[in-house]
């Protein structure tokens, strides 16, 4: 359930998912939680304390102050409880295990979630509930209730579960857009770290767009918001909330500090409009479908336009097109000359890509945008250079190889 690492290649040592404390069953009743192999954090109160101090709660993240933020979306997070049976091979009966019963452990990863809509579903990290025998979430009224996993995404690190509950039990929290989020806005996150219930940070956005890598480690997650809030296992599936109360972002993963032992202020969230496309998905079909063009670009600056005298100054240089995909079909070409511009390798003589489905494309997030917001088998139009010439052709999106992340 614990994943130790996120991102391979970020730069950052010891970056680790916030979901899932492992423990084996019963080992974290009476105070004593495992974190992370051989440091073990000792609860002094019996009963996890919920609510934010006076002195926390007072202060103002721009709208509301964190006491009104908590206040109105605490009812909507619950705790996520995900046992995993592990089944060892049958031992040789001597030796072993009398008459080779095999041999059962039973461990519990506790992450966090929240309410999305009235009908039940809950939203939480993948990686909270991956390989889990049985899934059960914890309201604020401490009644613990069995959730149905409808669908999981490892490439987005999203699940969304099910619960059986009267509507007037649940409360939803308002989905916010992730698009509006600028840096140095304020945020407050609530989870479960370490299993206490309800806990709320509050810090800043500290950055946007960051990539990190899949749960599955097949790809990256795209348009990350980085935050300051300290977030710590058993923080993962958890909401990421703005200023007005409004989730923009599904906490997933932090930065560990020196030695793996507790998180270094900087952490991760999935944007909601990621997380809000893809629940929709799971939620209709199981499963997420992915559109793919099967086309590599790079962007072009003001030197490069200047220098080789190119069409447009802003636009997608279109350098690779993978044989049989979408791009393929509908005759994109790529280009063949190699040059380099301050210290930058490019491939000219290829189209050049300025508007996919109506839409301009200046960057690679722009076309991933656009083409996200489709489906396999939608038909987009794509406005390229072809010298100084302009085309339109057409593009029936694949669906995106599983290879591919």
């Amino acid at each position: 359930m614990s994943r130790s690492t996120i991102a391979r290649g970020l730069g950052f040592v010891g970056a680790a998912f916030a979901g899932g404390t492992v423990a084996l069953v019963g080992a974290a009743a009476l105070g004593q939680l495992p974190v992370r192999g051989t440091t073990t954090v000792r609860v002094i109160e019996p009963e996890p304390i919920a609510a934010p101090s006076p002195a926390i709660a007072s202060q103002s993240v721009g709208g509301l102050t964190i006491g009104q933020i908590y206040e109105r979306s605490k009812s909507g997070v619950v705790q996520v409880n995900a046992r995993v049976v592990i089944r060892q091979p049958d031992r040789d009966p001597i030796f072993g295990l009398p008459f080779g019963a095999p041999e059962e452990q039973r461990r519990e990863g506790i992450g966090s979630g929240f309410v999305i809509d009235r009908v039940g579903h809950i939203v939480t990290n993948f990686h909270v509930v991956a390989d889990a025998d049985e899934v059960t979430v914890s309201f604020s009224n401490r009644d613990r209730v069995r959730a149905r996993i409808v669908g999981v995404d490892a490439s987005t690190d999203v699940a969304v579960l099910k619960v059986d509950e009267k509507s007037r039990a649940l409360s939803p929290l308002t989905l916010g857009r992730s698009s509006t989020v600028r840096v140095g806005d304020p945020v407050v996150a609530i989870g479960n770290p370490f299993g206490l219930e309800r806990s709320v940070t509050a810090g800043i956005v500290s950055a946007l767009q960051r990539r990190i890598a899949a749960p599955n480690l097949a790809g990256a997650i795209d348009e990350v918001i980085q935050t300051d809030a300290l977030v710590n296992e058993g923080n993962s599936g958890g909401p990421l909330l703005n200023a007005r109360g409004e989730v923009i972002g599904v906490n997933t993963a932090f930065v560990a500090g020196g030695g793996n032992d507790g998180a270094a202020g900087i952490s991760f969230a999935i944007p909601i409009d990621t997380v809000r496309a893809v629940a929709a998905q799971l939620i209709e079909d199981g499963r997420v479908a992915r559109p793919f063009l099967g086309v590599g670009v790079q962007e072009i600056n003001d030197e490069l336009a200047q220098v080789f005298r190119l069409p447009v100054e802003r636009g997608l240089i279109v350098q690779e097109v993978r044989r049989g995909s979408a791009a393929d079909r509908a005759g994109l070409r790529a280009g063949s000359t190699s040059v380099v511009v301050s210290g930058e390798s490019y491939v000219l003589g290829g189209d050049v890509i300025v508007r996919v489905a109506g839409r301009p494309v200046a960057t690679e997030n722009d076309l991933r945008r656009v083409v996200n917001a489709h489906r396999p088998g939608d038909a987009v139009k794509i406005e390229v250079y072809r010298g100084d010439t302009r085309l339109t052709l057409t593009a029936e999106l694949d669906q995106q190889p599983t290879s591919s992340g």
